[in-house]
């Protein structure tokens, strides 16, 4: 026996009798989601009956998750005052005449802490899937809302979409940085549900560590690495189905963009060929993901652990943003360049309420691949690692 995830599509409505006639008043809100997740252990036999049920959409083995980890320790700004932070700058937040006001983001991550100036009046709505309480122990989850929509600190803006009111953070990893998939699909879930229109999530699906795991407890190398294989595969195939049943719902709600950061596995200063793809949840259909780009006296260049083939690159080296217990804090990593990017989402997701398209996760997108620029980026840097260039504001 496994435990696994089980996602389902509940917007069918059925009727109340065999025979037709008025649908039943328990049927699903088509201007809901229409999504659950479900953790149920189950043997082989379990998952090959339950795949037959037309409301499952995928099914796959829960695995370990992790934040993507900062590559390097933060560095304190409290005495730091006025000005803005670089990253605010490259993307044109501190140019744009949108705020982000209006919208809905949501931050699944290690939680927030709640006090801190930056979030001076965003209503923040926590959740806890992690089991380990609502807050922020470990700063990741902290540090990455700021990015995104934080009110100035001490006369420095940190945030990209400060105009930002409403703010949905699910604790999706525990007050270590662990998690696991189950946890995330939950998450997304509720922040769905509750109609968020921009989701962040700087974290990754821990291949390695469930491999390592399986092999502490005697599995043979090549079960465990299989094993893990075949639980990466089917989350992968979790959220290409999340994705497909979240856009089918784009009429009735204006969908989500989802923001997910590229991870960090990448050692160019080893090897300029040591050169890890995107994991999941960035490599997943429809998930924007993110790599970083760091300053340099030549221009933008590509942070040397930023993995490659991100579709959009955001600033994340060095970059300064709300440190748990007040104050500042600069961290690296495409951590911090993916709340850049879901930021730059929100004032778009602004820009378009504003103007007579039809407003959706779609459109938001678009807008944001398609401005993407390389001006300013350094001379020589492989389209592959930065994508389609560093985001900007309208």
């Amino acid at each position: 026996m496994r435990t696994y995830t089980v996602l389902r599509d509940l917007t069918d409505a059925s009727t109340g009798e065999p025979f037709g006639g008025a649908a039943s008043l328990d049927a699903p809100d088509l201007g809901a989601v229409g999504l659950r997740v479900d953790t149920e252990r189950l043997d082989k036999a379990d998952v090959r009956s339950i795949s037959r049920d037309p409301s499952v959409r995928a099914i796959a083995p829960v695995m370990p998750t992790t934040l993507v980890h900062p590559v390097d320790q933060a560095e304190d700004h409290d005495g730091e005052a006025g000005g803005t932070a670089w990253g605010v700058t490259a993307v044109g937040a501190d140019r744009s005449a949108r705020s982000g006001a209006g919208v809905v983001v949501a931050v699944l991550d290690t939680g927030i802490d709640a006090s801190h100036p930056a979030f001076t009046g965003v209503t923040l709505t926590q959740v806890d899937f992690s089991g380990s309480g609502n807050g922020d122990k470990q700063g990741h989850g902290t540090h990455c809302a700021g990015t995104v929509f934080g009110r100035d600190v001490g006369g420095t803006r940190i945030g990209v979409a400060p105009g930002v009111e409403q703010a949905l953070i699910g604790k999706v990893l525990g007050d270590d940085g662990s998690g696991d998939s189950d946890m995330i699909f939950r998450g997304i879930q509720w922040a769905l549900d509750n109609h968020a229109q921009v989701l962040s999530m700087s974290l990754g699906f821990d291949f390695p560590g469930l491999v390592e795991d399986l092999t502490g407890q005697g599995w043979p190398a090549d079960l465990a690495t299989s094993v893990a294989l075949e639980a990466y595969r089917a989350n992968l195939r979790m959220f290409d189905a999340l994705m497909a049943v979240a856009r089918g719902r784009e009429p009735f709600g204006g969908g989500c963009v989802l923001v997910a950061a590229a991870g960090n596995e990448s050692r160019r200063t080893v090897d300029p060929d040591y050169e890890i793809a995107v994991s999941i949840p960035a490599a997943a259909d429809g998930v924007v993901s993110v790599g970083a780009l760091g300053e340099s006296p030549g221009g933008l260049q590509v942070a040397p652990f930023s993995n490659t083939f991100p579709q959009v690159s955001g600033p994340g080296v060095k970059v300064l943003s709300a440190k748990v217990g007040g104050g500042l804090a600069t961290l690296s990593g495409t951590s911090m360049a993916t709340p850049h990017v879901a930021g730059v989402t929100a004032l778009w997701w602004e820009e378009l309420a504003a103007s007579n398209v039809p407003l959706s996760a779609r459109a938001a997108t678009a807008k944001v691949l398609a401005t993407a620029t390389t001006a300013g980026l350094a001379d020589g840097v492989d389209p592959a690692d930065r994508g389609l260039g560093l985001v900007q504001a309208p």
